[in-house]
């Protein structure tokens, strides 16, 4: 196992021994092969005590090493897209001492970070990014006059589903960059993919009349002396004239595949093939996601992002207590009863079946269940032609996905009217995954949308609730919640409908009032039982359940009757609630202390220590109703 530093030498000699990937240019075949088997056992090991992307990682160990065994990084730039599959690149490039830190607090990210090493080219987290930065750095190259780097993007096929890829590759095929592009193709992203284009892949790996094809072709001319390597040239020339060969030929790209991605001596054939390329190229690499370990070669899904486990069995090592459902479950199950009482609702996700709890949608009403896969903005307009047609769509999306739908969400879908639910999940911070998918710009991004309903429950019976308000609105509304367990309510046997723009005062205090959002709240009742106990003033303590519209009368009256206004929230100062808050009440009586995210990225880490590290606590949130209140009596 994984353990000390100092343990790391004699579990993994060939791996301590590199401190870069440049002595893998003078490793033989078997050498290569052994690095392999260090690689995923250092993978496995490390993953099963810190949670982390798993089978994608495990799926690209042989492509990491023919790619680094035949480039010269980091003077070429290897791009990985999303950084799922790059633990094997972090091994490669000096960081085996680290690893054992793999997305714990102050240690390794568990994505691609510039700042931590010269190999990372790019920093990403979200999807369909890595072909648009080749194609820039391709371009700065020849502008500059420099040749002697090569550009190399390792994008999955679930990366593929996403428009952006395929803005890039028409990009690149109009300037003729001479970049090559790695489709690692594995049939899944996070949950199985869906689309023309993931089906077309599978079709080039199983059409069994292709297949035949090339099989004749290579056996024919394998019978002429000398004729064997022609043969194998023109088995993928006749590939080619199929989907997906075609479709990248036309976008511009010499195109070569599919390729046993677990071959390193084809794929560094490959690569030295397509070295002195004047012209973009396509290398389709066919790998097994999870492979080598069996758990996660059974269940892609389940092991693509995993949280600790046990390496004998791949389950969680230590199961949890039973304890309250997650918001995501509350959320999953109470659409579908929504589903079930009105046939109008559809559920609607991007690559987040599971994710987002609509995987209980598509148990029971299939044939209202969409997965667009990686294509946020697709998902959001697409949920704009079903409502125009009177459906009443639900769009369960992180927040931080749902940053790449922001101008749908704004033009095809506020500035239209039309009625379309945003459920928005991992709203705050999210803990391991660092701050990539840290959801805490959405609040300033949709209350500055007019006519957009913005609200987040207190916990999981408001949660029902807001979802079955938001499906009697007349136009968009969205709630967020954060990840992981609700607070242990009781839900409700029947939702209700809230009314909208509108607090509640939970404890009637004087002096301070403790205004929470969505998570804020549980905050805020925890805060009021430090400062009653420290001053001996109860404080009131407000659900502002509502950040558009804010409830106005509200917030001026606790402005007129108290002398502290403490906001709190786990999203960005900036344009956040407490912004709302200062909005509504301008220069009142009260002072306004606001907490929540400070304006800076917050690295990963457990959700606990960066709620503390970022000062959205109860002792922080009184600690600042204190000394307000003691700046006020000083003057």
């Amino acid at each position: 196992m994984l353990g000390d530093v100092t343990d790391i030498a004699a579990s993994y000699p060939l791996l301590a021994a590199l401190d870069g990937p440049a002595p893998l240019h003078d490793m033989d075949d078997a050498q290569l092969e052994a690095l392999a088997g260090e690689m995923r056992q250092a993978i496995i090991d490390t993953v099963a005590r810190t949670g982390g992307h798993l089978g994608s990682s495990l799926g690209t160990v042989e492509l990491t090493i023919a790619l680094h065994s035949e480039l010269q990084s980091p003077r070429d730039r290897v791009l990985w897209d999303v950084g799922h599959q790059a633990y094997g690149h972090k091994l490669l490039t000096g960081r085996l001492g680290q690893f054992p830190t793999l997305r714990q607090y102050e240690g390794m990210s568990g994505f691609l970070r510039r700042e931590e090493s010269e190999h990372d080219v790019m920093g990403a987290g979200h999807a369909s990014t890595s072909i648009s930065y080749a194609v820039g750095l391709a371009e700065a190259m020849r502008v500059s006059g420099r040749r002697d780097r090569r550009i190399v993007a390792v994008i999955g096929d679930g990366a593929m589903t996403g428009g952006m890829a395929y803005e890039a590759l028409n990009h690149a095929g109009h300037l003729e960059s001479p970049i090559t592009v790695v489709l690692n193709d594995n049939g899944m992203s996070i949950s199985q993919n869906v689309g023309a284009v993931a089906g077309a892949l599978q079709k080039a790996r199983l059409d069994p009349m292709l297949t035949r094809v090339r099989n004749e072709i290579e056996k024919g001319l394998g019978l002429i002396p000398g004729m064997h390597d022609l043969g194998s040239s023109l088995s993928n020339a006749t590939k080619a004239l199929f989907v997906p060969g075609q479709l990248f030929e036309a976008l511009g790209f010499a195109y070569m595949g599919p390729i046993d991605g677990h071959d390193i001596k084809a794929i560094r054939r490959a690569m030295q093939l397509t070295a002195d390329s004047d012209r973009p190229v396509l290398l389709h690499v066919h790998t097994d996601k999870g492979r080598g370990y069996g758990p996660a070669e059974e269940d892609g899904e389940a092991m693509h992002g995993s949280g600790p486990f046990a390496v004998d069995s791949g389950r969680a090592a230590a199961p949890a207590a039973p304890g309250p459902p997650a918001y995501t479950e509350v959320f999953g199950k109470a659409l579908v009863k929504e589903a079930e009482a009105d046939p109008r609702v559809v559920g609607i996700t991007a690559a987040m079946l599971k994710g987002t709890g609509i995987n209980h949608m598509l148990a029971r009403f299939p044939e209202r269940t969409y997965d667009v896969g990686i294509a946020e903005q697709h998902g959001v307009v697409f949920a704009g032609g079903m409502a125009i047609a009177g459906y009443r769509p639900v769009c369960a999306i992180y927040s931080t996905f749902l940053q790449r739908a922001f101008d749908p969400i704004v033009h095809d879908i506020a500035l239209q009217g039309l009625p379309v639910v945003f459920a928005i999940d991992r709203g705050g911070l999210v803990g391991d995954d660092g701050p990539t998918h840290h959801g805490v710009f959405d609040i300033a991004y949709l209350r500055a949308i007019p006519g957009m309903v913005v609200m987040a429950p207190m916990d999981e019976a408001e949660l029902v609730h807001m979802l079955h308000t938001a499906l009697r609105l007349d136009g968009p509304s969205a709630f967020r919640y954060p990840r992981g367990a609700g607070t242990g309510v009781a839900l409700p046997d029947r939702p209700e409908v809230l009314e909208v723009g509108r607090g509640v005062v939970l404890e009637e205090g004087s002096r301070v009032a403790l205004v929470g959002y969505g998570y804020g709240v549980q905050v805020a009742r925890d805060a009021a039982g430090i400062v009653s106990e420290a001053t001996g003033t109860r404080p009131t303590v407000v659900n502002a359940r509502f950040a558009k519209p804010i409830d106005a009368d509200l917030m001026d009256d606790l402005a007129r009757t108290h002398d502290v206004i403490v906001t709190i929230e786990d999203h960005a100062l900036e344009g956040g609630f407490g912004s709302a808050v200062l909005e509504v009440i301008g220069e009142g009586p009260a002072r306004v202390e606001r907490i929540g995210i400070p304006d800076r990225f917050i690295q990963h880490g457990r959700r606990d220590l960066l709620l503390a590290e970022a000062g959205v606590t109860p002792a922080a949130a009184a600690a600042a109703a204190m000394a307000a209140l003691g700046d006020r009596a000083a003057h």
